[in-house]
């Protein structure tokens, strides 16, 4: 473990997982009361979930990275099974209008696309870099299936957040890998309108834009959460009331352990306290793009990439919802919101991050002492 201390994005993910510990206690305590009779319920849960997910991310790292290039088809696989089981009866749970968690034993819940998310990465950088190995065997028709089944299976549950997520990590891969402007444009002049039809022709999507574009049309029912969230940047000013002295989270701001947490820090730590955690989601993403410029694979350049990508968006799309300034989003602001799926998968993804970090060192000792070892066995 002491070997780690020295990668500033392993001492940033430990910082953002104890932040996160607070956070959910300071959020959920008095929701947790009133619920539950345990104002550390949500706390306890979280703390259990977060012992495993450093279980990952170290298993994760030490991982022979031959085995996540070659195998990483599988894991998109399995994640598409799990998307597909929350169909089942019996297997399914249900909250909140949408069906994206699978029962566990114990009680626990897991989110299949949140692991779609991470595995669409891996799979889609072993398609960019090992064409002519794999898609020479492969028929394209095929390929096309897998790919679209999923995204299918997301806008049936609905989960049209992780479905947007994959889409434009795909797109960002496939024009930093090359693909010709006219190509990007085409499949943007497409892409538009069918986003335009997928919100617009739903209503309940189509509400939380007509939301988010006028909050106060709505104030008690549509325009609620919004509302509430900016209430709570508001009361913070720039130093905050005070950790666990919040007021939003009393019943007021919907979802304030969950989705709108960023809200009740924002309100408890100010704008001060609301910047540095950006800051430090930015310097994570800084530090996972520089990994995937100094590798020389192109594999680990694109899984690299892919992974950075995917975690930016899903706290811009978060912030950006909690500030106003996109339409409501059931996305969790990862690391500091509660669930167990989320900051699971956030570890295997930095794990596998931390890995093709790690491995630089390793190429280098090789071919520092290999050159040597057989410039060696060359004069003798």
């Amino acid at each position: 473990m002491l070997r780690y201390l020295s990668s500033s994005l392993f001492l940033a993910i430990i910082t953002l997982l104890g932040i996160g510990l607070v956070q959910v206690y300071s959020s959920s305590f008095i929701f947790a009361i009133e619920s539950y009779g345990d104002g550390l319920f949500f706390f306890k849960r979280q703390l259990i979930f977060t012992v495993l997910a450093m279980g990952i991310l170290v298993a994760t790292i030490h991982i022979p990275f031959r085995y996540i290039e070659k195998y990483g088809w599988a894991l998109w696989f399995v994640a598409t099974l799990g998307v597909l089981a929350t169909f089942v009866p019996g297997l399914g749970v249900r909250v909140g209008g949408a069906t994206r968690w699978i029962q566990l034993p114990l009680g626990v819940r897991f989110e299949p696309g949140e692991l779609l998310k991470i595995a669409f990465s891996v799979w889609f950088a072993s398609l960019l870099c090992r064409q002519e190995n794999f898609l020479g065997r492969v028929k394209w028709h095929w390929i096309f299936v897998a790919l679209v089944a999923p995204m299918a299976l997301l806008l049936k549950q609905p989960d049209f957040g992780t479905f947007a997520i994959i889409v434009m990590v795909a797109v960002t891969l496939l024009f930093a890998f090359g693909l010709q402007w006219k190509y990007i444009i085409g499949a943007v002049a497409v892409m538009v309108p069918a986003f335009y039809f997928l919100v617009m022709t739903v209503p309940y999507r189509r509400a939380r834009v007509l939301a988010f574009l006028d909050p106060w049309a709505d104030p008690a029912q549509k325009g609620f959460q919004v509302i509430q969230s900016m209430l709570s940047f508001h009361s913070g000013g720039l130093t905050g009331a005070g950790l666990g002295q919040g007021q939003g989270k009393l019943f007021f701001l919907p979802e304030a352990h969950t989705d709108f947490t960023l809200a009740v820090l924002g309100e408890e730590m100010g704008f001060v306290g609301f910047v540095l955690i950006l800051a430090l989601y930015g310097f994570v993403v800084f530090r996972g793009m520089q990994i995937a410029v100094k590798a020389e694979e192109p594999f680990k350049r694109a899984l690299a990439l892919g992974l950075s990508v995917t975690f930016g968006l899903s706290v811009f799309i978060n912030a950006g919802v909690v500030m106003g300034l996109l339409p409501t989003k059931g996305l969790t602001l990862p690391f500091l919101s509660y669930g167990g799926s989320s900051l699971v998968s956030l570890c295997f993804m930095f794990g596998l991050i931390l890995n093709i970090e790690n491995s630089f060192e390793e190429d280098k000792f090789s071919r520092r002492f290999g050159s040597r070892w057989t410039a060696s066995k060359v004069k003798n």
